[in-house]
């Protein structure tokens, strides 16, 4: 999951792409509305999300565009995270189109736990924390995966490649939709490429392969009929 956190303290921002990026999230850090605007018009995110307090501009307006500019990618959920605590700070978070409202300060495990549940929502393979595709489990919380009851030992980009896999069963997905939600901007894709890691998590699922190679198009978890 690639994550756009926009948050104007920097040692907040620090601390929480730090833990995010340790949970096995893909993590984009801005500290302006500017910065939010350019990164939404280059990258699809999963989830962004908005302080509302920033120093060029009030996060909630750039909510309220996601829905109505063409030339921002709307990401597939948003939280609000903020110091607005009022009722009708939350309901107006709420009506700007945010899935979300967490108010400052709040616990990191609160902030996982929000964010595994946006993460999700519409995907219709989960039930709770488990994440469930034919043999595939996956323990959103705490981060363990198995395979027909045997558990998988993956790293944390093989389990993050694992996890995306897992939320799209049955649709191809490029090389290039794979670096853009499992890999962020401060990753070096050169160095831990899609085909490395793949290979290797493919060598940890076992036989027979579940991750089919489709010519010239990408890569596809066959879904159970």
């Amino acid at each position: 999951m690639r994550i756009l956190l926009i948050e104007d303290d920097p040692d907040l921002a620090e601390v929480v792409a730090l833990g995010l990026r340790n949970e096995s999230y893909a993590v984009d850090v801005t500290a302006t509305y500017a910065g939010a605007e350019e990164l939404l018009r280059l990258t699809a995110y999963d989830v962004a999300c908005f302080d509302l307090g920033l120093p060029d501009g009030d996060g909630l307006d750039l909510v309220r565009r996601l829905g109505r500019d063409p030339d921002l990618h709307r990401p597939r959920r948003s939280l609000v995270l903020t110091a607005r605590d009022a009722v009708t700070d939350r309901v107006a978070g709420l009506d700007a189109g945010a899935d979300d409202y967490l108010v400052k300060p709040f616990h990191f495990a609160e902030l996982v736990a929000r964010l595994r549940a946006l993460g999700r929502r519409g995907d219709g393979h989960g039930h709770g924390s488990t994440l469930r595709v034919g043999e595939l489990a996956l323990d959103l919380a705490a981060r363990r995966a198995w395979r027909a009851g045997r558990e998988l030992d993956l790293t944390a980009r093989e389990y993050s490649l694992l996890r995306y896999f897992m939320h799209h069963p049955g649709d191809v997905l490029s090389a290039e939709d794979l670096l853009e939600h499992v890999w962020d901007a401060n990753a070096n894709p050169f160095t831990a490429s899609v085909r490395v890691i793949l290979s290797r998590l493919r060598r940890k699922l076992g036989d027979p392969p579940l991750i089919a190679t489709i010519t010239s198009a990408g890569y596809r978890l066959e879904a159970p009929r």
